[in-house]
């Protein structure tokens, strides 16, 4: 609808934009670069953001950046993911039908992932999304996974993707001893005014259409009322988008902003 009105090709704050196309905050950049050492070394990562802060942009531009030919990529998001169904559904897309019973189907992966890095040569990354809901069981599993030919050595990367809760929960003394066997801890912050600018303007440039399209004030008040959250960027700014072109106003304002998040937005754009 809007697209046309300002002249352009995409819409430009949807969830499946390319993120190799858009903005990479500094955080971001370290981020992937400590998540490919851990890819290439086989580590024990964990992800912690505040909901809607780009976690599973994150992870996106971090597999599409992995060279195919180099790596297996096995993900997983499941709030009730046990330990058999985490065995089952690694196995599953490894092209496997999982045993019953744990430990089996424990060996049959790790005999699987033997044959990968051996006969393929390519190394194996599993990535639990969410894994800040999984219960004390899963977690647990992790370490008996990882300790591997007498500790010596991890038979893949295991990357925990979750909101900033599983590091407060990791942090437990029931947690010690997984905790000491992680490897790279990578936090998300909130974006900053300037991060928050550059977002939008990544996405407008993207879009391939008009990018004069918000003043500096309507920008000061999308950082204000979203906390620098990205979810709550992305929603504050199509909602305006939409607004503007019902209004027939080919720039938003501060005032355009104000009306938005007072009148269409869930206790304001920072708790979206």
């Amino acid at each position: 609808m809007y697209e046309n009105f300002f002249e352009m090709m995409h819409t430009p704050f949807t969830r499946d934009n390319p993120p190799e196309l858009l903005y990479e905050s500094p955080y971001v950049a370290d981020a992937i670069g400590r998540l490919t050492y851990a890819a290439d070394r086989q580590l024990f990562a964990v992800v912690t953001a505040d909901a809607g802060c780009g976690k599973s942009t994150l992870i996106r531009k971090f597999v599409t950046s992995l060279p195919k030919d180099s790596y297996i990529v096995l993900y997983l998001s499941d709030s009730k993911l046990t330990p058999r169904w985490f065995y089952k559904g690694m196995l599953d897309q490894l092209g496997i039908e999982s045993k019953f019973y744990r430990g089996d189907a424990k060996r049959q992966l790790q005999n699987q992932i033997e044959i990968i890095r051996g006969v393929q040569n390519k190394k194996v990354i599993c990535i639990l999304d969410e894994a800040h809901l999984l219960e004390k069981e899963t977690i647990e599993e992790f370490r008996f996974l990882l300790n591997y030919r007498f500790d010596s050595m991890s038979p893949m990367a295991l990357v925990l993707v979750g909101q900033t809760e599983l590091w407060d929960k990791l942090k437990l003394q029931r947690y010690a001893a997984v905790r000491q066997r992680i490897d790279i801890n990578c936090v998300l912050p909130h974006l900053d005014r300037s991060e928050t600018e550059q977002y939008i303007q990544s996405h407008l440039v993207y879009a391939k259409g008009r990018q004069d399209l918000i003043t500096d004030k309507a920008l000061d008040d999308i950082y204000q009322e979203s906390s620098g959250i990205l979810r709550s960027i992305n929603r504050i700014a199509e909602k305006c988008l939409m607004y503007a072109f019902q209004q027939n106003k080919r720039l938003i304002d501060e005032h355009m902003v104000r009306y938005v998040v007072d009148h269409e937005m869930l206790k304001g754009g920072g708790n979206a």
